[in-house]
């Protein structure tokens, strides 16, 4: 049972990586009540330092007993470390807020965006699971459209920055594009093929069906969160040379007609969202300038002249921040309130 309290003690596993360090900025920034920062990570991370409200912090290592009298856990470190650790966690008396994909689909686990079902937190046995930040983009622009017209149809391709693989991908891209600036061989270490300017149709493992796990997980994280399994998806998921914040086209087709002001009006009323959206003066959304920001912005809402209820969007948002450690931190929040 999850006991009130003035203040929490919070560990972050994963805390050496963008998304773990992300965590401690959030936490810092929107003031969660911390009594105690547990920072963890592997092995190689041991001992590296983060500041936390003017103090360095020391990373300690993972290890079955680092959740004695810890009251929240936020996972940032794979699903392997989740899968293992997290319900150590929980036995320990931890609630475990989760960003990998171990826990998403499981029956039992809620699937969580605050602005849209945090009603599912009601029903947590100890674990919460984050959708990937594409499902977190795609869900904040589709739950509004979906309540006013009911959606039938999703088309998605995504546009997903390097970071969403990690450190090493960010690395890899920069490197990559000072060598072929200088004229010199590249290294391929992250990703199969060269990603500086190129475009890669391969986010995660591939599956029988001839899509991969982060398009597939899309399409049944969508269902679980709006609760609605007669929505139908299909998803493109690339790779692009980007370093930081994820894009997305994305065509409709609703059950009812909605014209495009309807939808932005619609959509500005959302929580979390910003409609920017005037192409007239070439506005719209740009990975560049989202990066950093809390909220999801649309831009390009058009409506889709082939069909009779069809929608056009272009979503963007921080995969780094909304598209994870803001929407875990925020899943805390609501777990205190």
């Amino acid at each position: 049972m999850f006991k009130k309290k003035n203040k929490y003690t919070v560990a972050v596993v994963g805390a050496t990586g963008a998304v773990g360090r992300e965590m401690v900025s959030i936490l810092e920034e929107r003031k969660f009540p911390v009594s105690e920062l547990v920072l963890l990570a592997s092995d190689r991370s041991e001992g590296e330092k983060i500041e936390f409200s003017g103090k360095i912090r020391s990373v300690g290592k993972l290890a079955k007993d680092s959740f004695k009298d810890v009251d929240i856990v936020l996972f940032s470190a794979g699903s392997d470390r989740s899968l293992k650790f997290a319900p150590i966690a929980v036995e320990a008396g931890a609630i475990v807020i989760d960003s990998s994909g171990a826990f998403r689909m499981d029956p039992k686990v809620p699937l969580v965006v605050p602005e849209i079902n945090a009603h599912a937190l009601e029903k947590h046995a100890g674990i919460i699971a984050s959708p990937n930040c594409s499902s977190i983009g795609l869900l904040m622009a589709l739950k509004p459209i979906h309540a006013a017209v009911k959606i039938k149809r999703i088309v998605v391709t995504t546009f997903q920055s390097v970071s969403g693989t990690g450190k090493d991908a960010i690395d890899e891209l920069a490197g990559q594009t000072v060598a072929l600036l200088n004229f010199k061989d590249i290294e391929k270490k992250i990703y199969p093929h060269q990603i500086a300017f190129n475009c890669l149709p391969h986010v995660d493992g591939f599956l029988e069906n001839g899509y991969t796990r982060e398009e597939m997980e899309m399409a049944d994280g969508i269902r679980k969160v709006v609760e609605d399994e007669s929505i139908q998806l299909t998803a493109t998921a690339v790779r692009v040379p980007v370093f930081r914040s994820h894009a997305e086209s994305v065509n409709i087709e609703t059950e009812r007609k909605i014209s495009a002001n309807e939808a932005r009006a619609v959509l500005s009323k959302m929580p979390g969202v910003v409609v920017y959206d005037d192409p007239s003066r070439s506005l719209y959304p740009l990975q560049l300038d989202v990066t950093g920001k809390d909220e999801t912005y649309i831009g390009r809402v058009r409506e889709d002249e082939t069909i009779k209820n069809g929608l056009n969007l272009w979503i963007v948002i921080d995969n780094i921040r909304k598209g994870a450690a803001l929407n875990a931190v925020q899943i805390a929040e609501h777990l205190i309130s």
